[in-house]
C-alpha cells in the first residue's frame, strides 16, 4: 500500500488535496472487520492538517500525509465533493452508476456514453471513472461558485430525464427492489456529508484493484468486465492522467440547476 501511494501520488493529489477526507480502514487485511474514520485520529502528528468544523477531518495536503494514511491500512480514500475550507461549495457534480446483476459494468459503461451525450448537449464536459468494483462514476468538474442544492437538483433533473428516456436500462429511484437489471444513477451523492471514492484510490477486494479514470475510448469499448477492472499494477503503468481536468476546468452549471 504504502509503495503504491508513492508512486500514484503525482496523479491522485490533485484529487485529494484540500479536501475532508473519510478514512475506510482494514487494520487485518480486506478478509477481516473495517471501519470508516472520519475523525482523523487523536494520535495524528501535527503536521497532518485538519479541517475546520465541527468534525476534524483529516486533509492531505502532500506525499507525507498520503503516505502516514496509507500506514493506517486506510485502504480505500473517499474525500469529499467539497474542499474543506469551503464546505458549502462543491467544485463538481457526482453521478454514481450501480448495476443492480445482472447488469454489470459494462452496462454502467454504456449508460455512461447516455449521460456524456446529454451533458454535452448542456455545453458540458465530464470525466469517467471505474470504481474499483462492480460500478463507474461520472463527474462533471466546475470550481466555479455554486451551491449544493444546484448540483443535486442538476444531477437529480438529469438521472429522472434519463430514467424516462431509457426506462429499460436505467433506474433513478433509490428503491432497491426496481434496480435489478437495470443501473441506478444515483444522484444524492451530491451533498455535503457524502463522499465518493477518490480517482486512484485502492479498493478492498480480495485482488488490489483501483478507481481508475479512463478515457472515452475505453469506455466506448467495453465489452467485458475485464475491460474495465484495472489493478493497482495496471493502473501505475499507465502514462496520463485522463481525470486531470476535474481538479481544474471550470465550468458552469446550465440554467437547468435553477
Amino acid at each position: 500500500m504504502i509503495d503504491y501511494a508513492v508512486r500514484v501520488a503525482p496523479r491522485i493529489l490533485p484529487h485529494l488535496q484540500g479536501r475532508a477526507l473519510t478514512l475506510k480502514r482494514y487494520p487485518n487485511g480486506v478478509d477481516e472487520p473495517f471501519f470508516f474514520e472520519k475523525r482523523c485520529p487523536p494520535h495524528a502528528p501535527a503536521w497532518i492538517e485538519r479541517a475546520p468544523g465541527s468534525i476534524p477531518y483529516c486533509v492531505i495536503d502532500g506525499l507525507a500525509s498520503l503516505v502516514w494514511v496509507a500506514n493506517l491500512a486506510s485502504l480505500e480514500l473517499h474525500p469529499s465533493l467539497h474542499l474543506a475550507a469551503t464546505p458549502e461549495v462543491p467544485t463538481l457534480v457526482a453521478f454514481d452508476l450501480d448495476p443492480g446483476a445482472p447488469a454489470d459494468v459494462v452496462d454502467c459503461a454504456r449508460l455512461a456514453t447516455d449521460l456524456r451525450d446529454m451533458l454535452a448537449l448542456l455545453g458540458l464536459q465530464c470525466f469517467p471513472k471505474t470504481s474499483g468494483s462492480k460500478g463507474m462514476q461520472v463527474y462533471v468538474p466546475l470550481n466555479t461558485p455554486t451551491t449544493y442544492e444546484a448540483t443535486r437538483g442538476f444531477a437529480q433533473a438529469v438521472a429522472f430525464t434519463l430514467e424516462r428516456q431509457l426506462p429499460d436500462r436505467v433506474v433513478a429511484n433509490m428503491a432497491k427492489q426496481r434496480r435489478e437489471g437495470k443501473v441506478f444513477v444515483d444522484w444524492a451523492q451530491n451533498h455535503p456529508v457524502k463522499t465518493t471514492i477518490a480517482a486512484y484510490s485502492l479498493r478492498a477486494m480480495p485482488e488490489p484493484t483501483v478507481s481508475t479514470p479512463v478515457t472515452w475510448d475505453e469506455v466506448e469499448d467495453a465489452r467485458t468486465a475485464d475491460d474495465l477492472t484495472y489493478t493497482a499494477e495496471q493502473v501505475l503503468a499507465r502514462d496520463d492522467d485522463p481525470f486531470a481536468p476535474v481538479a481544474s476546468l471550470e465550468q458552469e452549471l446550465p440554467a437547468l440547476a435553477a
